[in-house]
């Protein structure tokens, strides 16, 4: 048996959070011998099914009548089967084409399993490990647990899609599929059905007449979008979780993993990336100092010559010549340095961020991924700060400073007879 099949079956065997692990290895084809990251992107949507009895067993629980009393039409075979989940397609009364997520059977007891071996890991990586305690293991152990629990609830995942199609009504870049809360449970998400090539199958986008380049930049746009705009992201961007519709447009599906962003962690994620891009390294290390990801007392001269060493020579080329996997290495280097502590509520922002490079590698190896994100970027941070910022600022506080007004004299009034009783 070959390397690479007994690597991903082991990884099968581990459990769902290790087919998450090799998800993720599965898109980074520039790290990886193509044997290997063939083998591992079918953990995307072919972990093997469980029996369609149990999955018939689960809706029935969930709806407390037969199945063929709640759908006209329920498909046996699964036809996507992933880590958490598997998806059969079905029709409902009134016709509507949909498809349906049934969670694993005995899952959580299966993913706490896995949680206590990670934060056994992460414990030893603490004690035994120089960078242990800096890296901040059991909080990033902390955050994947959150995230996977949400997972493992469907009404949740589909909240999290209703949020996001909401999110992009209208766009020409992404489409997300309805939710049939009627028909939702813990245990089973029914959604839209929807029609579109898998975006990992290039062969099929060329005959399509797919714009390959246009779609990897739409893809940029998309994700700056979500974390930029919205505060709100979809944090598995596997391939095999995106579809490509006839008219271009990327089809998101699978919404157990979403990521929210403070403002403030938006404004200084905004302010680096805007920096890097304009090569603005003074930038970078002072953002780093005030945000509090690296220690007060850090020299920002000596910090911005590290990042200037590491940074400068990716830039003016092309996505297929730069090793990101290397560039991260020497950051990390860099960051143990200066004492950067790992920001557990980025963590998932640095995944999708991966996912993202390895889409932008697979539909066009010459994107530019700077110059692409700088105009969105510059955008943003026109509206965010200056004149136009303090205007939006203004209106959203609007509704607040209306309501308080009126009640400034009575307030007034009762400081002022304070003052009086005790002097």
């Amino acid at each position: 048996m070959p390397d690479a099949v007994r690597l991903r079956e082991a990884l099968v065997e581990l459990g769902p959070i290790f087919v998450k692990f090799g998800q993720i290895l599965s898109t980074r084809r520039d790290l990886l011998p193509l044997d290997i990251a063939d083998e591992l992107a079918k953990l995307q949507d072919q972990v093997p099914p469980f029996p369609s009895e149990q999955a018939i067993a689960t809706l029935e629980k969930a709806y407390g009548k037969p199945v063929d009393q709640v759908f006209t039409r329920f498909v046996r075979e699964p036809v996507a089967s992933a880590s958490v989940a598997q998806v059969h397609f079905a029709t409902l009364p009134d016709g509507k084409e949909v498809a349906v997520k049934i969670l694993r059977p005995h899952m959580k007891a299966i993913i706490a399993q896995d949680i206590a071996l990670l934060y056994s890991v992460a414990g030893l990586v603490e004690r035994f490990w120089a960078d242990g305690k800096r890296l901040r293991p059991k909080e990033v152990v902390a955050e994947f647990e959150k995230h996977l629990a949400d997972e493992l609830d469907l009404m949740r995942e589909a909240a999290n899609c209703s949020q996001l199609r909401r999110n992009f009504t209208g766009s020409k870049l992404l489409s997300v599929p309805e939710v049939h809360w009627d028909w939702c449970h813990s245990t089973v998400m029914v959604m839209e059905r929807m029609q579109g090539i898998p975006i990992g199958q290039i062969d099929r986008l060329r005959e399509a007449k797919v714009d390959l380049k246009a779609l990897s930049r739409a893809g940029v746009e998309i994700f700056f979008t979500q974390v930029f705009r919205d505060g709100f992201f979809h944090a598995d961007m596997h391939p095999g979780n995106i579809l490509v519709a006839s008219d271009g447009r990327y089809i998101a599906l699978d919404f157990g993993i979403v990521g929210t962003l403070s403002e403030k962690d938006q404004k200084y994620l905004a302010v680096n990336f805007l920096a890097f891009f304009q090569r603005d390294y003074k930038r970078v290390a002072q953002a780093h100092i005030e945000s509090g990801w690296a220690p007060a007392g850090t020299r920002a001269d000596e910090f911005e010559a590290a990042i200037r060493s590491v940074c400068e020579p990716i830039f003016d080329r092309p996505l297929k010549d730069i090793s990101f996997g290397r560039v991260l290495l020497r950051l990390f280097q860099t960051s143990r340095r200066f004492n950067v502590e790992i920001q557990p509520q980025l963590v998932l922002l640095q995944k999708t961020l991966l996912n993202i490079e390895g889409l932008g590698r697979q539909l066009d190896p010459d994107l530019d991924l700077w110059d692409t994100a700088k105009p969105f970027l510059e955008r943003w941070m026109s509206e965010q700060v200056g004149w136009r910022g303090l205007l939006n600022h203004l209106k959203r506080e609007a509704p607040q400073w209306a309501t308080l007004l009126p009640e400034l004299p009575r307030l007034l009034h009762q400081v002022l007879l304070k003052l009086s009783k005790s002097t």
